[in-house]
């Protein structure tokens, strides 16, 4: 109901405290950074240090694909297309993007957002900046590619599931064999298809615009089963971070020579 002409509309009440919640609303946005942070100083190592990346036949997808000659002997699934140019690791030429899907995604805006920019730091807790732009302006605008970076995100996740098929062959190119390493890696692709496939914007392209879902049953059928992952994008966007570390690292101790890997068969 509009206010009566000449009152003006009730604004935020306005106090003096900071938030009236007595929980420790804290924990979470505090939690988030230092795991999102955690991960940003692992990751950053590992795409700069250049080795320990590859145990036959276990790529980590840190440097899948791994493309420059600079890559060791058996990586280079795809071939060496970049050539010598690259002067830094191959990682860094990869991570791209995986990074501007994640950067871009509406769920991690929402968590880095409240954990470093604290805008807000949590629901019902004021928040310590004075103007609010939004996304209008530079860098913040840049999230609008959030669609493109997934286009090309699926296409990665491609790549990732070829690695984990891959890694069905013995250290000496069998096929036919399995180790734990090979488990690790097809969890992963797992994991990382299904944060893409439940990303808001997929979400959007396969149901979005349409008027009538009775004229489209293959689309709304793929719309729902994508609805019921977009429930779960938080988790999977967590759960999808945390195992890909988790496999980079595995790889990192085989390739060191630091653990053995366990073979199935």
């Amino acid at each position: 109901m509009a206010a009566p002409t000449g009152i003006k509309s009730p604004t935020r009440a306005r106090i003096a405290a900071r938030t009236l919640r007595t929980d420790r609303w804290w924990l979470y946005p505090s939690f988030t950074a230092l795991v999102l942070l955690a991960f940003v100083v692992y990751a950053t190592y590992r795409a700069f240090v250049g080795e320990h990346y590859f145990a036959e036949p276990y790529l980590t997808p840190f440097y899948s694909p791994c493309v420059t000659t600079e890559c060791v002997d058996g990586s280079r699934h795809l071939g060496t297309w970049v050539g010598d140019w690259w002067p830094f690791s191959p990682a860094v030429l990869i991570l791209v993007i995986p990074l501007s899907l994640r950067l871009t995604c509406y769920y991690y805006r929402k968590a880095y957002y409240r954990s470093f920019w604290m805008s807000p730091p949590a629901c019902a807790v004021g928040e310590p900046h004075r103007r609010y732009s939004g996304e209008t302006q530079f860098p913040l605008i840049l999230q609008n590619i959030h669609r493109y970076a997934l286009y090309v995100a699926l296409a990665y996740n491609v790549l990732l599931t070829y690695d984990a098929v891959m890694a069905f062959k013995s250290p000496e190119g069998e096929w036919g064999h399995m180790g734990l390493g090979t488990l690790i890696l097809v969890v992963n692709a797992v994991l990382l298809g299904l944060y893409s496939l439940s990303c808001h914007s997929c979400r959007h392209i396969i149901g979005g615009r349409l008027r009538n879902f009775s004229k489209h049953p293959v689309r709304y059928r793929l719309w729902g089963g994508v609805s019921v992952l977009n429930g779960r994008h938080a988790q999977l966007a967590w759960a999808s971070l945390v195992w890909v570390g988790f496999t980079d690292f595995y790889i990192w101790m085989v390739a060191s020579g630091t653990w053995s890997d366990p073979r199935f068969f």
